[in-house]
Order: C-alpha cells, then structure tokens, then sequence
C-alpha cells in the first residue's frame, strides 16, 4: 500500500528528490529556498524568540531552531513555506479522531522538521530529516489551491496537517487552512502538543480539532524524546480550555509507558481535565530507533483501556488491532450503554448518533463533532471490500492550468 511519502504525481520542474547519501548541507539549502518570514516570533535584542512550539527558541543572526527548519535570517525568522514532504487521502478515523466526522475522509499533508526527536517515530524519514543521516525524502512545491482542490477531488471533509510536527509549520497551516474554509472543508492539527499559547491563537480561527500525542506520564522519558511532560500538560489543558474539539493518543510501548501506575496517571490526569476527552491506546510496533521493545499485545491495550474507565473516563478507544480488543473499538452511551458508533478499523459499520448529537435511545448528549445529516451523513460497510475501501489512498495534485483543462 502506498504512503504518504510514496512519489507525488505532480508535474513540477522544482521538484527535488533526495537520495541516500546526499548531503544534509543540501537538503537544507533545498528547503530553506521554501520559506518566507514567519508570523510566530518576537524581536528580542539582537536575536529573534520564535513561539511555535514550546521550545521558544532564541535564535541568533544564521542560526535554527531545534526544529532545524525555522532559522533566523537578517533578523527575521524564515519559517517552511509553500511545499509538501507527504500527502494522502486518509480515514478520519487514522488520525485518529473517532469524535469527528465518522467515516469520512481528511486531505493530510505534511513537512519536514520536528521539535521532538522519538526514536519510535513512524515517520522518521521526514519528522528527522535533517538530523538523521540514514533519511531520505521528496519534496514538492505546491500551493494551498492546489491542496484543497486535491481534498475536494478526494472527496474529503477535513484538511489535516500531520505526519511531521506541524506547529513547526504552522503558518504554512493556516495559509491552506484559510482556503479550505473558503471552500467549505473543515481543519485539523495532529501534533505532539508541544503548543504555545500564541501558536494556539493564530491556529484557532481556523481548526475546529486538535489531536495530541501524550506519549508517557514522566518528564524523564520526555526529555529523552526531545519535549517536556509539563509543555504537553499545559497543552492539553489549553486546548480544551479554548474549545477546541481535543482527541488524545498515548502509543503503549512495553517497558517505556505500560506500567498500571503510569497508564493510570495519564489517565487521571486525562479526566481531571475533562472525562468526555477521548483517550487512544494503540498498539506500538517496532521502528525507527526502537527495536528491542516487543510488540504491544492486544491484551495490554484492553488492560490500559479498563484503566482509563476505572479513572472516570467516559470514551476509551484501543486501536491498531481491529477484531482483537473485545469493545473497545466502539463508541458508547455513557447513560444507557448503546453502542452509537460500530467499528471495525477505520470501517463504520453502524451508527446511532442523531443529527443534533444526541443518543438516539436515551437522548445523551454526545461530545464531539457529528454530521448534521445523522446516519445520512456517515459512509456505512460491513464487507471486507468496505473495509479494504477505508484505506488511505494516494492523491494528485494537479496545477491550476491542469485543474482548468478538466472543466
């Protein structure tokens, strides 16, 4: 199955692909020409405060962020502009959000960079890019037209910026963002939630939900990831507190974050903020750095689920093992227990919210973000051709002239 960093068929003369063994120096000089001067920084003596991410960077005359992608040049900070590293049509549900939209289709795409550096990240081939040697990956220059024209072809109803670190790229965010809501879709961000608040009001006009990665309960462990519990904390906390429609994944790795005591913790510090969060366990696969570890097992997902229902949480969700984690696929009615959303992976195959967001038996209130049609508005199967159909997909991106010659 191709991904989303499989070769764009896009007819552009800029495109450059980048193979083992080409310089850093290079791929960094290839993605500083796509930049432009960013909007989340401060003027601080003679260097520049970038407030992207947590981090806050002070950055000095010629020198970058953490990120690697957002460097300081002639006193003003050049942030990722204008290109793609990876773009696909994926299910809502992958992002995963199972509170939004069920059963339909998010554009995602994504950069280059990232704040953190995980040694388990499953998209190291861009996330590390420009700290890891063994990486290579394609990048190609696109316009927000001609995204969103990509989303409508696809048939998608979110835009999604994802699969590297996307606060590190926010302006080229909102840029396609502010074109997807002219044209009627919806927008999401799918981050480590290494937010700041400023990052946070400049995405805000335009997102309506945010997913975060909770990756373990101590700072220890985060540090060793490239982040702080305390910054993630605090972004989840603010991202709820502005309204924001907020999902939240925790990857259970054996012998990292799959202690009782530590599932616990997230999960009680999860309800404390609010019960109706989502919780993601999903199952953890080895990658990248990170191979000693086993496999997650389908039973330890169940366990780290009953955990977070023990600790007041009211929609827990194990995932990655479709079929193996008894019900916790499914959506249920705190109230009265109906299942309102039947999963089988990203496949729905039965749905029982009503348009106003409500049980259909008892009438519960449901939170999230739910098509206004009802049953109406949800793509239903209960086939393997459905399910296979809910795979991610490839997507092409067509120039302005291509687009007109359709018509």
């Amino acid at each position: 199955m191709r991904g989303p960093f499989s070769h764009l068929r896009v007819d552009f003369s800029d495109v450059a692909s980048m193979a083992p063994g080409t310089s850093k120096l290079s791929l960094a000089e290839l993605l500083d020409r796509r930049t432009k001067v960013g909007s989340l920084w401060q003027v601080e003596g003679t260097r520049v405060r970038c407030v992207a991410c947590g981090h806050r960077c002070l950055i000095g005359e010629g020198k970058r962020g953490i990120c690697r992608v957002r460097f300081n040049q002639g006193g003003q900070l050049r942030v990722p502009f204008g290109y793609v590293a990876g773009i696909q049509c994926d299910p809502v549900e992958k992002k995963p959000f199972f509170h939004v939209y069920p059963g339909s289709d998010a554009l995602t795409f994504g950069m280059m960079g990232c704040d953190f550096h995980c040694g388990y990240c499953q998209n190291w081939v861009t996330s590390q890019a420009l700290r890891d040697e063994a990486s290579h990956a394609q990048v190609t220059s696109v316009s927000p037209e001609q995204i969103v024209r990509a989303g409508h072809q696809s048939g998608a109803r979110l835009i999604v910026s994802s699969y590297n670190e996307p606060l590190i790229s926010a302006e080229w965010a909102v840029a396609v963002f502010e074109q997807a809501t002219q044209a009627g879709l919806k927008c999401a961000f799918v981050s480590n939630g290494n937010v700041t608040p400023e990052a946070l009001a400049f995405l805000r006009p335009w997102i309506v939900a945010y997913k975060i990665d909770l990756k373990c309960f101590d700072d220890k462990r985060y540090r060793s990831l490239g982040g702080t519990l305390q910054n993630v904390t605090n972004g989840i906390e603010l991202v709820h507190e502005q309204g924001i429609w907020l999902e939240v994944v925790t990857l259970v790795i054996p012998g990292f974050n799959d202690t009782e005591a530590e599932l616990r913790q997230i999960a009680r510090f999860l309800a404390s903020v609010s019960g109706d969060i989502p919780w993601h366990v999903t199952a953890f696969h080895k990658d990248y750095k990170m191979t000693d570890s086993p496999n997650t097992m389908p039973s330890h997902l169940i366990r780290a689920a009953e955990i977070g229902a023990e600790e007041g949480l009211r929609y827990i969700y194990a995932g990655n093992a479709p079929g193996r984690v008894d019900d916790w696929e499914q959506t249920r009615c705190p109230e009265c227990s109906q299942i309102l959303v039947e999963r089988f992976g990203y496949l729905v195959k039965r749905y029982h919210i009503s348009p106003d967001g409500r049980c259909t038996k008892c009438r519960h209130v449901v939170p999230g973000i739910w098509p206004t049609a009802g049953v109406a508005g949800v793509r239903l199967g209960d086939t393997t051709a459905d399910y296979y159909s809910r795979f991610p997909r490839p997507v092409t991106l067509m120039s302005t002239r291509d687009a007109l010659e359709r018509l």
